[in-house]
């Protein structure tokens, strides 16, 4: 039974001249009108599909010119057709390329959103991809996946800088420069097997556990860095476990920094057994972290079984009493500690008692002993006193910050008098008043090896002042005394002041924040003018001081040819920009004062050969007239001998116009037609 169907004439498929190029098959032959589509593309929707068959019956009708179609029944498909015109040729090849075009970029549009985007990776991927990572020596080689993408030129040129640093100086400070863990990767390979560098400092760079790896198969090699900063870098447990593992097979580093690196216990046990099995580690510093109890013990046993570690910081941790009782255990079979910091970690009267019962019975000799800002009160000082009797070794105590009192000063007072090894001690912040300060005067009158004392923030009054000051004025051997925030007033810098005119020891004076106002600052003045030899630093910041004050120190820095001060401080204080000016002119005073040894035997010279000559010029020749007057002032009128020189060619104007001193070039609104004179050589009108 034979049933017939219409199709568009261009949808015979034996019209294409070539047959392979495309396969077509009828669709919707048996379901009525259908149209031809490749059978290789992918799938399309019914919507683009109904769209693209409107788009074909369109192209069908214009290329006929008409609604008008041939019709043939299915029987005929076989038999040959005859030769159309090219307009159906053209009628078939132009929509069926539109269909090809159209469906093409369907496509990808379609595959272009269907697709899903890459996710980020997570850390396990990322440690994955750090830990395939083939280690070389060249710098540049050897980065994380994807750094090279990540970083402009100018960061690798930076990168290749800081590595030439690291090849060409013994000792690199990089900190603070925030490269981060792929900067690290770079630049730790300039360490490998590098002869040069022995202290680098890679501190508050923004390095994390996973750039901590990258001195893997590096310090191994490396023979000769001695000194290794971390500090300032979250590293973290996991950071500070990784560097264990490379540091045990290190036979060079002698100094390891990891201040405030977020390092906990788990981060301590860790380095505990590094110490026991590294031997060159002389130096930890573990300041500012999250340590407490346990990580305390663990460090503890380290030191039963380590006799080379010299220095162990521990300041700014959480080890309070039981921490520093479990330490105190491991310092009595301990031989090698000298210096132990423990500031800061709350340890209170019980744990000084049995810090310092396990000092007694340390076999080695502790030097230095950090117990600042611990809540100690005059109960723990007294044990402190006791092993300070007994010890033979001790150098530096520092107990600032706590709060013995007086009661806890006269301890300690007593103590030095039989101590004989202590050089530096700091009591300050401990609340000892005038009482207390006395006794620790008498303690230093036959005591020659104190030389650095610092009392400050305690409230020790115009009376501590003098008491200690009748003590320093011919005892003692004290060359940095800081008594800053003493409350000692105008009537206590007098004391100093008077004690400063007899003592020839004392280089260093603090006396901020005092109150001394320009009363005081007068009577240091009086002093500063005939006296101290000795004297090169003054702090005087933060004392009310006007510029009466400053005046008067000034001028005393000027009058005083032996002045010796290369260092004074008068910030914060309530100056104006003419006690500014003062102070600059004492300053440049006393500069060109210390150039004046060293030219001495230039300007014999120049003395001898102007006399030979015996030229005449200036406009006071009548004063000095065999002084080549404008030659002089021409080449010295920076310097100081500008006041012994042009001075006495001016002399009657100079000493009219009252300059302090005289000449120089801080008074030209005082001396005015005299200066001008002076420094033009003659060119104006003379002074009057």
């Amino acid at each position: 039974m034979g049933f017939t169907s219409t199709l568009p004439l261009y949808s015979q498929p034996k019209i294409l001249p070539n047959k392979q190029r495309l396969r077509f098959e009828p669709l919707g032959s048996h379901y009525g009108a259908g149209r031809l589509i490749p059978n290789t593309l992918p799938f399309i929707s019914r919507r683009c599909y109904s769209r693209s068959k409107r788009l074909v019956v369109k192209a069908a009708n214009g290329a006929e010119g008409g609604a008008r179609r041939r019709v043939y029944r299915q029987s005929q498909a076989e038999q040959p057709l005859s030769s159309a015109p090219v307009k159906q040729v053209a009628s078939f090849v132009v929509p069926a390329g539109v269909i090809l075009a159209a469906s093409f970029v369907l496509w990808k549009v379609i595959g272009k959103i269907s697709t899903p985007k890459a996710s980020k990776a997570s850390p396990v991927e990322d440690k994955s991809i750090s830990q395939g990572v083939k280690w070389s020596f060249a710098p540049g080689t050897n980065l994380l996946s994807g750094f090279a993408s990540k970083i402009d030129r100018q960061s690798k040129q930076t990168l290749n800088e800081f590595a030439k640093e690291l090849r060409a100086f013994s000792s690199v400070d990089m900190s603070g420069r925030n490269f981060g863990d792929e900067g690290l990767f770079f630049l730790a390979e300039s360490l490998g097997y590098n002869q040069i560098v022995e202290e680098v400092s890679f501190a508050a760079n923004g390095i994390t556990a996973t750039g901590v790896k990258a001195f893997d198969g590096v310090l191994q090699s490396n023979i000769m860095l001695k000194t290794l900063d971390l500090s300032g870098n979250p590293i973290g447990d996991e950071g500070v476990k990784c560097l264990c593992g490379i540091l045990e097979n290190n036979s060079s580093i002698q100094k390891l920094q990891l201040n405030s690196v977020d390092l906990g216990d788990e981060g301590a046990k860790d380095l505990a057994e590094l110490l026991k099995k590294n031997p060159t580690l002389r130096v930890l510093e573990l300041n500012n972290n999250m340590i407490d109890y346990s990580g305390f013990t663990s460090l503890a046993a380290a030191l039963l079984e380590n006799n080379t570690i010299r220095n162990l910081h521990l300041n700014g941790n959480y080890g309070g009493a039981l921490g520093v009782n479990a330490l105190a255990k491991g310092l009595e079979g301990n031989k090698s500690l000298r210096e132990l910091h423990l500031h800061g970690n709350s340890i209170g009267d019980e744990g000084v008692r049995s810090l310092m019962s396990g000092l007694s019975s340390h076999k080695g000799k502790i030097t230095l002993l950090d117990l600042g800002n611990n809540s100690i009160t005059a109960k723990g000082a007294f044990h402190v006193a006791a092993y300070l009797k007994k010890s033979k070794s001790l150098l530096w105590v520092n107990l600032y910050m706590n709060d013995i009192g007086d009661e806890g000063a006269e301890k300690i007072a007593d103590a030095l008098k039989q101590n004989r090894t202590i050089t530096t001690i700091d009591l300050g912040g401990n609340n000892i008043r005038a009482e207390g300060i006395t006794v620790i005067s008498e303690s230093l009158k036959d005591n020659t090896v104190i030389t650095n004392l610092e009392v400050g923030y305690n409230p020790i009054g115009p009376d501590g002042a003098k008491a200690l000051s009748e003590v320093l004025k011919f005892h003692g051997n004290v060359k940095t005394l800081k008594l800053g925030w003493c409350q000692i007033g105008p009537k206590g810098a007098e004391f100093i002041a008077d004690m400063l005119r007899y003592n020839n020891t004392i280089s260093i004076l603090d006396l901020r924040a005092n109150g001394l106002r320009d009363e005081g600052a007068a009577c240091l003045a009086r002093s500063l003018k005939v006296v101290n030899e000795a004297l090169t630093s003054l702090d005087l910041g933060f004392n009310e001081i006007r510029d009466d004050g400053a005046f008067a120190i000034a001028q005393a820095l000027k009058a005083n040819e032996d002045v010796t001060v290369t260092s004074l401080n008068l910030a914060s204080n309530f100056l104006t920009k003419f006690g500014q000016s003062a102070l600059t002119d004492a300053r440049d005073h006393v500069y060109e004062m210390s150039e004046k040894e060293v030219s001495s035997s230039e300007t014999k010279i120049e003395e001898q050969e102007s006399t030979q000559t015996q030229v005449v010029k200036g406009p006071n020749r009548k004063l000095f007239s065999f002084v080549d007057c404008g030659g002089l002032c021409k080449a010295r009128c920076s310097l100081h001998s500008r006041q012994n020189v042009c001075m006495r060619a001016c002399g009657t104007c100079c000493a009219r116009c009252r300059c302090v001193p005289p000449g120089t070039s801080g008074n030209r609104h005082i001396c005015g037609r005299c200066y001008t004179d002076m420094t033009t050589h003659g060119k104006k009108q003379k002074c009057p």
